[in-house]
């Protein structure tokens, strides 16, 4: 199938992880309309985009006018607790899928109870947290599990470094809700414990001090798992590094504009007695995300997709045909489940 014919809207366009999506959909043969508040600044940083548009949170009709004649709109602009609900309301007016980016609880919760039936009446699917914090221990989770409870999901994410964008920094600076961990089949606030937790990782980053962080991870698998318990660890070095100031925010080392920062996501699951593990490693967190948001928004647009409604990632597409999609390109896939 081509997707000439087809256009993307990119909200957050001239943002660091926004301009990695606008490029991956470019490669992949997809129409971009690039969304922002600055048209100066559009034209300066996407200058092989050939349509602009300018749009403010504040001004739904300008959101409107931005998103039409598009099939998807991808949100990569944060805080997504002041962008999530006005954007992907309008994309919704607008007759637009809608899929974003964030790492947020609080805005993932939020979509999820707000956004469900006015998607399922547009018949459109609004896709929160479609990015690596979020998306794809939520694939990975669901492409271990079958169905039926699950008694617990551990995600460990293991960062050589973590070099901070403008929007991160901002983010965790906006967000002061506490956050949630799933026990007892319940989301619950969780509570932070001094006890001293290790995990091994491949080379280079081997094994690793690590402190429970929970992302938008648990508030997606929540929304569609039964399961009992999740938590979600951090390499401890990482933590830091984010919550230091003179950090600095990522440089390109490739010829794609990616950070030399390295990853590795572990989802460790256990189901009626049997432990699976399945993970993936790439290069740069925020660079990673946009061929995932251009996968997901590829099978959005194919003349064949029927669901509707507020989705998980793992639910709105199929998991392990995703990430095997995903696989050898954007990131190396490893574990049960996905051998041949």
């Amino acid at each position: 199938m081509t997707f000439a014919n087809k256009c993307v809207a990119v909200f957050g366009a001239a943002g660091h992880t926004g301009r990695f999506v606008v490029q991956e959909l470019l490669r992949r043969g997809v129409s971009v309309v690039a969304v922002g508040r600055d048209q100066a600044r559009l034209e300066a940083l996407l200058p092989d985009v050939a349509e602009r548009r300018t749009a403010a949170i504040d001004d739904p009709d300008s959101l409107e006018q931005a998103f039409a004649g598009c099939e998807v709109v991808i949100n990569c602009a944060g805080p997504f607790m002041d962008t999530a609900a006005a954007v992907a309301r309008a994309a919704l007016n607008a007759k637009c899928h809608y899929i974003d980016v964030t790492a947020e609880q609080p805005s993932v919760q939020t979509t999820f109870a707000d956004l469900d039936e006015p998607a399922r009446q547009a018949g459109r699917v609004v896709v929160p947290a479609a990015a690596f914090y979020g998306g794809l221990a939520d694939l990975l989770a669901s492409a271990l599990g079958t169905e039926g409870v699950i008694d617990e999901i551990t995600i460990a994410i293991g960062l050589d470094r973590w070099w901070p964008t403008e929007g991160t920094r901002k983010t965790g600076e906006r967000n002061k809700a506490p956050r949630l961990v799933v026990k007892d089949g319940r989301l619950v606030p969780f509570q932070p414990s001094n006890e001293a937790q290790h995990w091994t990782f491949s080379a280079p980053l081997g094994r690793q001090a690590m402190v429970e962080m929970p992302f938008s991870e648990v508030i997606t698998l929540a929304h569609h798992l039964q399961v009992r318990k999740v938590r979600s660890l951090l390499n401890s070095s990482a933590l830091a590094d984010i919550r230091d100031a003179s950090t600095p925010s990522p440089i390109a080392a490739d010829e794609l504009g990616r950070s030399a920062q390295r990853f590795e996501l572990v989802v460790r699951l256990t189901q009626g007695g049997a432990i699976k593990t399945a993970g993936v490693r790439g290069q740069d967190i925020y660079a990673v995300t946009a061929p995932i948001v251009t996968e997901v928004a590829l099978r959005l647009m194919h003349p064949s997709y029927q669901r509707s409604g507020a989705l998980a990632v793992a639910e709105a597409v199929e998991p392990r045909e995703l990430l095997r999609a995903l696989n050898g390109s954007a990131l190396q896939l490893f574990g049960d489940t996905f051998p041949g």
